[in-house]
């Protein structure tokens, strides 16, 4: 590990850059910072109210934490703030626990992401599975989902009824479901179907936005009858404020699980966010900084009156689109929102609730990735789908911590199962038989590359298969796969991924000896239809070969075509 890997990229940028590169960016991070604010305050508002907390606490959120962390993180263009992930949480310690009880655990939380920074932990995300990520992240769409529907149907719950845990709030909803009103309905469908249907005519101005805007006039305007803000909470326009908890040593040791469940939500979905924005920049993050900045925001949200923070994938994305490229553009968006804080926030009073639960049905359906769940569930083999299945039900039901336990313990054991089964001794013929590949010179064309890969392609090296890069001028890279003995559903994924980075390249992908499981995954999986049947070769020379092959059809076609030209 590098020394300056734990140190803000943002000192690493201002360092290697110059003058001139900064003066070019700065009023593009500028701009994106206002941009992803404006996308930021509505989903700030609406998840501090799912929270269970008031809707100020939200924005105190985005600004202390969204400053923090990327002014100190470990992304060019991460931003942080409240999340759908964390709402389930956040309103089952509020409820139980009040206020102290949530400040200690996001105290907690803090500490220990600190903590795993400075260890250089960050490394160890990438242990986590694909099918826990994808069924834990389904999960907690699921019941954010049950969690708004009582809002967006109007329903009326009698006083005492238990709504903390989400069987709970399922069973609320079936037994009230008569008292629905649909005048709230008719206002919550509308925005719902703004919410989908206006980024069709623009992506610049963000549908939540518009969809705020006719919420209020449906109610204040038309006088449809619904629940506002304003009539269930008392809105401040207040700084953020430093407050000094009460810490006892009992509330500390009663709220470590929860802090636990945080740091570790906390890490995963910031790394995760992360990841896909190195994919989008072409850029590589720090994930140790990147803890600490998150430890750091979260401490920092947790003292000022906000709640549990994390990388946010959607607001991240929507400062790429609009180009933002340095951590200039988080802090923007966090100097923006403290702005619309003091000046704007008594106009949130008007915001009805079916307006509320309408962004959070989508912001639901957008972290569902139900596609991707679907398609695991086709193509993945017996035991990662039950792995899948099994954490998103016990997501819902029970919590993540339970959930991510059970999913990594059978996680592991399947594993064991299936490298027990794939070790062997072999003889030298394994390798060494009348099709040899014994390596030796071979002269490649230049528009071609190859890879190698050795040893099983499961969750835990399936992150180095972003470090394959092609050239402007590669044509074809060869993927030479002997020593290749296993393939699971993440490392299916990595080599999806890596096919669309080359299909977007212009780059056509070759195959070299493929062995037995690999390639039977690759076929359930529809991924050799995908590539090309043709695209599979038996060994390296066969595969270079091809490409040698293919390359000389090509500049015959464009001779060909040369020749036709008057």
């Amino acid at each position: 590990m590098q020394r300056d890997k734990i140190k803000p990229i943002l000192f690493s940028i201002i360092k290697h850059s110059s003058k001139e590169e900064l003066k070019r960016q700065l009023p593009k991070d500028v701009l994106s910072g206002v941009m992803v604010a404006v996308v930021a305050l509505p989903l700030s508002i609406a998840l501090a109210i799912a929270s269970g907390v008031n809707p100020e606490q939200g924005l105190y959120t985005a600004i202390v934490a969204g400053f923090l962390i990327a002014f100190l993180g470990g992304s060019r263009v991460q931003i942080s703030g409240p999340t759908a992930a964390f709402a389930t949480i956040v309103a089952g310690i509020v409820a139980t626990d009040g206020i102290d009880g949530l400040v200690a655990a996001t105290v907690i939380a803090g500490v220990l992401l600190v903590l795993m920074g400075f260890f250089k932990l960050g490394s160890l995300i990438r242990f986590v599975p694909y099918t826990i990520t994808t069924g834990f992240t389904a999960g907690i769409a699921v019941t954010l989902v049950i969690g708004q529907v009582k809002d967006f149907a109007g329903l009326a719950f009698p006083t005492g009824t238990p709504t903390v845990e989400t069987m709970d709030k399922l069973q609320a909803v079936a037994q009230n479901i008569g008292t629905a009103n649909w005048q709230a309905l008719a206002v919550g469908a509308v925005c719902l179907a703004i919410l989908f249907l206006w980024p069709k005519v623009s992506e610049r101005i963000p549908g939540s936005l518009v969809a705020l805007i006719v919420g209020i006039g449906m109610v204040s305007g038309l006088g449809m009858q619904a629940s506002t803000i304003g009539d269930l909470y008392t809105i401040g326009s207040s700084l953020p404020t430093l407050h000094v908890p009460q810490l006892s040593v009992e509330l500390l040791s009663d709220q470590l699980p929860n802090g636990i469940t945080i740091a570790i939500l906390a890490a995963i979905e910031s790394l995760l966010s992360c990841v896909v924005a190195d994919s989008m920049i072409s850029s590589h993050h720090r994930s140790n900084m990147e803890l600490v900045a998150q430890g750091v925001g979260n401490i920092g949200s947790a003292l000022f009156g906000g709640i549990p923070a994390t990388g946010a994938i959607a607001r991240t994305a929507a400062n790429v689109k609009n180009g933002g490229r340095t951590p200039v553009a988080g802090m923007t968006h966090a100097l923006v929102l403290l702005v619309v804080l003091v000046f704007f926030m008594p106009y949130a009073a008007l915001i009805p609730m079916p307006t509320i639960a309408a962004i959070l049905l989508h912001v639901a359906y957008n972290m569902s990735g139900w596609r991707n769940f679907v398609h695991l569930c086709k193509t993945a083999s017996r035991g990662a789908v039950a792995t899948l299945l099994l954490t998103f039900g016990l997501t819902i039901v029970f919590d993540l911590v339970v959930a991510i336990g059970v999913g990594m313990l059978i996680t592991v054991v399947l594993f064991m199962k299936t490298v027990s089964e794939e070790t062997e001794v072999r003889g030298w013929k394994y390798y060494c038989d009348e099709d040899s590949e014994v390596t030796h010179l071979r002269e490649l064309p230049a528009s071609v590359r190859v890879y190698e890969i050795n040893g099983p392609m499961f969750f835990g090296m399936s992150d180095r298969i972003s470090d394959i890069s092609v050239k402007e001028f590669t044509k074809y890279l060869i993927i030479r796969m002997r020593g290749v003995p296993s393939l699971d559903s993440t490392g299916m994924n990595a080599l999806e991924n890596l096919y669309e980075y080359c299909r977007e390249n212009g780059v056509s992908l070759i195959f070299s000896h493929a062995n037995e499981q690999p390639m039977k995954t690759m076929r359930r999986a529809g991924f050799v239809g995908l590539v090309g049947e043709d695209h599979f070769r038996s060994n390296i020379d066969d595969a270079i070969a091809y490409a040698r092959q293919l390359l000389d059809e090509e500049g015959r076609a464009k001779g060909k075509a040369r020749a036709s030209l008057p």
